[in-house]
């Protein structure tokens, strides 16, 4: 008989909706977060009917059914971290806004609103309840498109982005990490703007079209690094690196261009 050798990994979880083919969402964050050396858990808020091409449907959970999800998870782990992705709808955002609330862990919150395909994964309506989920936050983590519907500040530069940053902060979010990805020019510079300053991480931008699921996946690695009690910035500034490897190692998966590939570094 053998002795059993458990592992006790540092746990995180992962409010968000289901990719059916496996790039984005519930999938690339558990992916992400096992790549990482962290037990991933779920609440999934929604189910997508989903591939490399684009979203075919959307089916939003019951609230019940996502409040379930998250007290089971919360009352039996030790959440080191948790993320949010696609919410859907008004009363998916405020029924996640008051669980997440009061529990002590860090909050990342990717505002989903528009699939890398341009198929929409938030009603317009429920744009203006993010309002009370970012004073939550610990990092907020949107595209340039989404900082421009959370702020009305178009993200077209390093000064546009360090705007919009500190116009997240205001809603009461610890930092606020805005992505460059549809920024154009030959690199990729994030800005984490923090009350401390901004601080900006650059990459060499990759030839491809590959990115489906790339904003969950870096909103993943930083939660799951987080999880693991780095501090804000190196969590990061791991996580941008991570993101780089894995659009460069892309997966050539579907009819569409791919996915990024969230078990890179294993």
């Amino acid at each position: 008989m053998r002795t059993p050798t458990p592992d006790a990994p540092p746990v995180a979880l992962s409010i968000a909706g289901s990719d059916s083919g496996g790039g984005a969402g519930i999938q690339a964050d558990l992916a992400t977060m096992t790549t990482h050396g962290v037990y991933g858990t779920a609440a999934i808020t929604a189910v997508t009917a989903q591939h490399t091409r684009g979203v075919e449907s959307s089916f939003v959970l019951p609230r019940s059914e996502i409040a379930a999800q998250i007290d089971a998870v919360v009352d039996d782990f030790d959440v080191g971290a948790a993320k949010t992705g696609m919410l859907a709808t008004t009363e998916v955002v405020e029924l996640v806004t008051d669980r997440v609330r009061d529990e002590p862990f860090p909050l990342v919150v990717d505002p989903v609103m528009v699939a890398s395909s341009g198929d929409r994964l938030l009603d317009e309506d429920a744009e203006r309840a993010y309002a009370d989920l970012l004073a939550e936050a610990t990092v907020v983590t949107p595209n340039a498109d989404e900082a421009e519907v959370l702020t009305g500040i178009a993200v077209e530069d390093d000064a546009s982005a360090h705007e919009a940053g500190e116009a997240i902060l205001e809603f009461g979010a610890d930092a606020a990490l805005v992505k460059g990805g549809h920024v154009p020019g030959e690199t990729v510079r994030d800005h984490l703007v923090t009350p401390e300053g901004t601080t900006t991480f650059e990459h060499e931008r990759v030839d491809t079209d590959a990115t489906h699921g790339s904003g969950c996946t870096l909103a993943a690695a930083i939660t799951a690094r987080l999880a693991r009690g780095e501090a804000l910035e190196a969590a990061v500034e791991g996580a941008t690196d991570f993101l780089s490897r894995a659009i460069e190692r892309h997966y050539d998966v579907g009819q569409g261009p791919g996915a990024v590939n969230h078990a890179v570094d294993r």
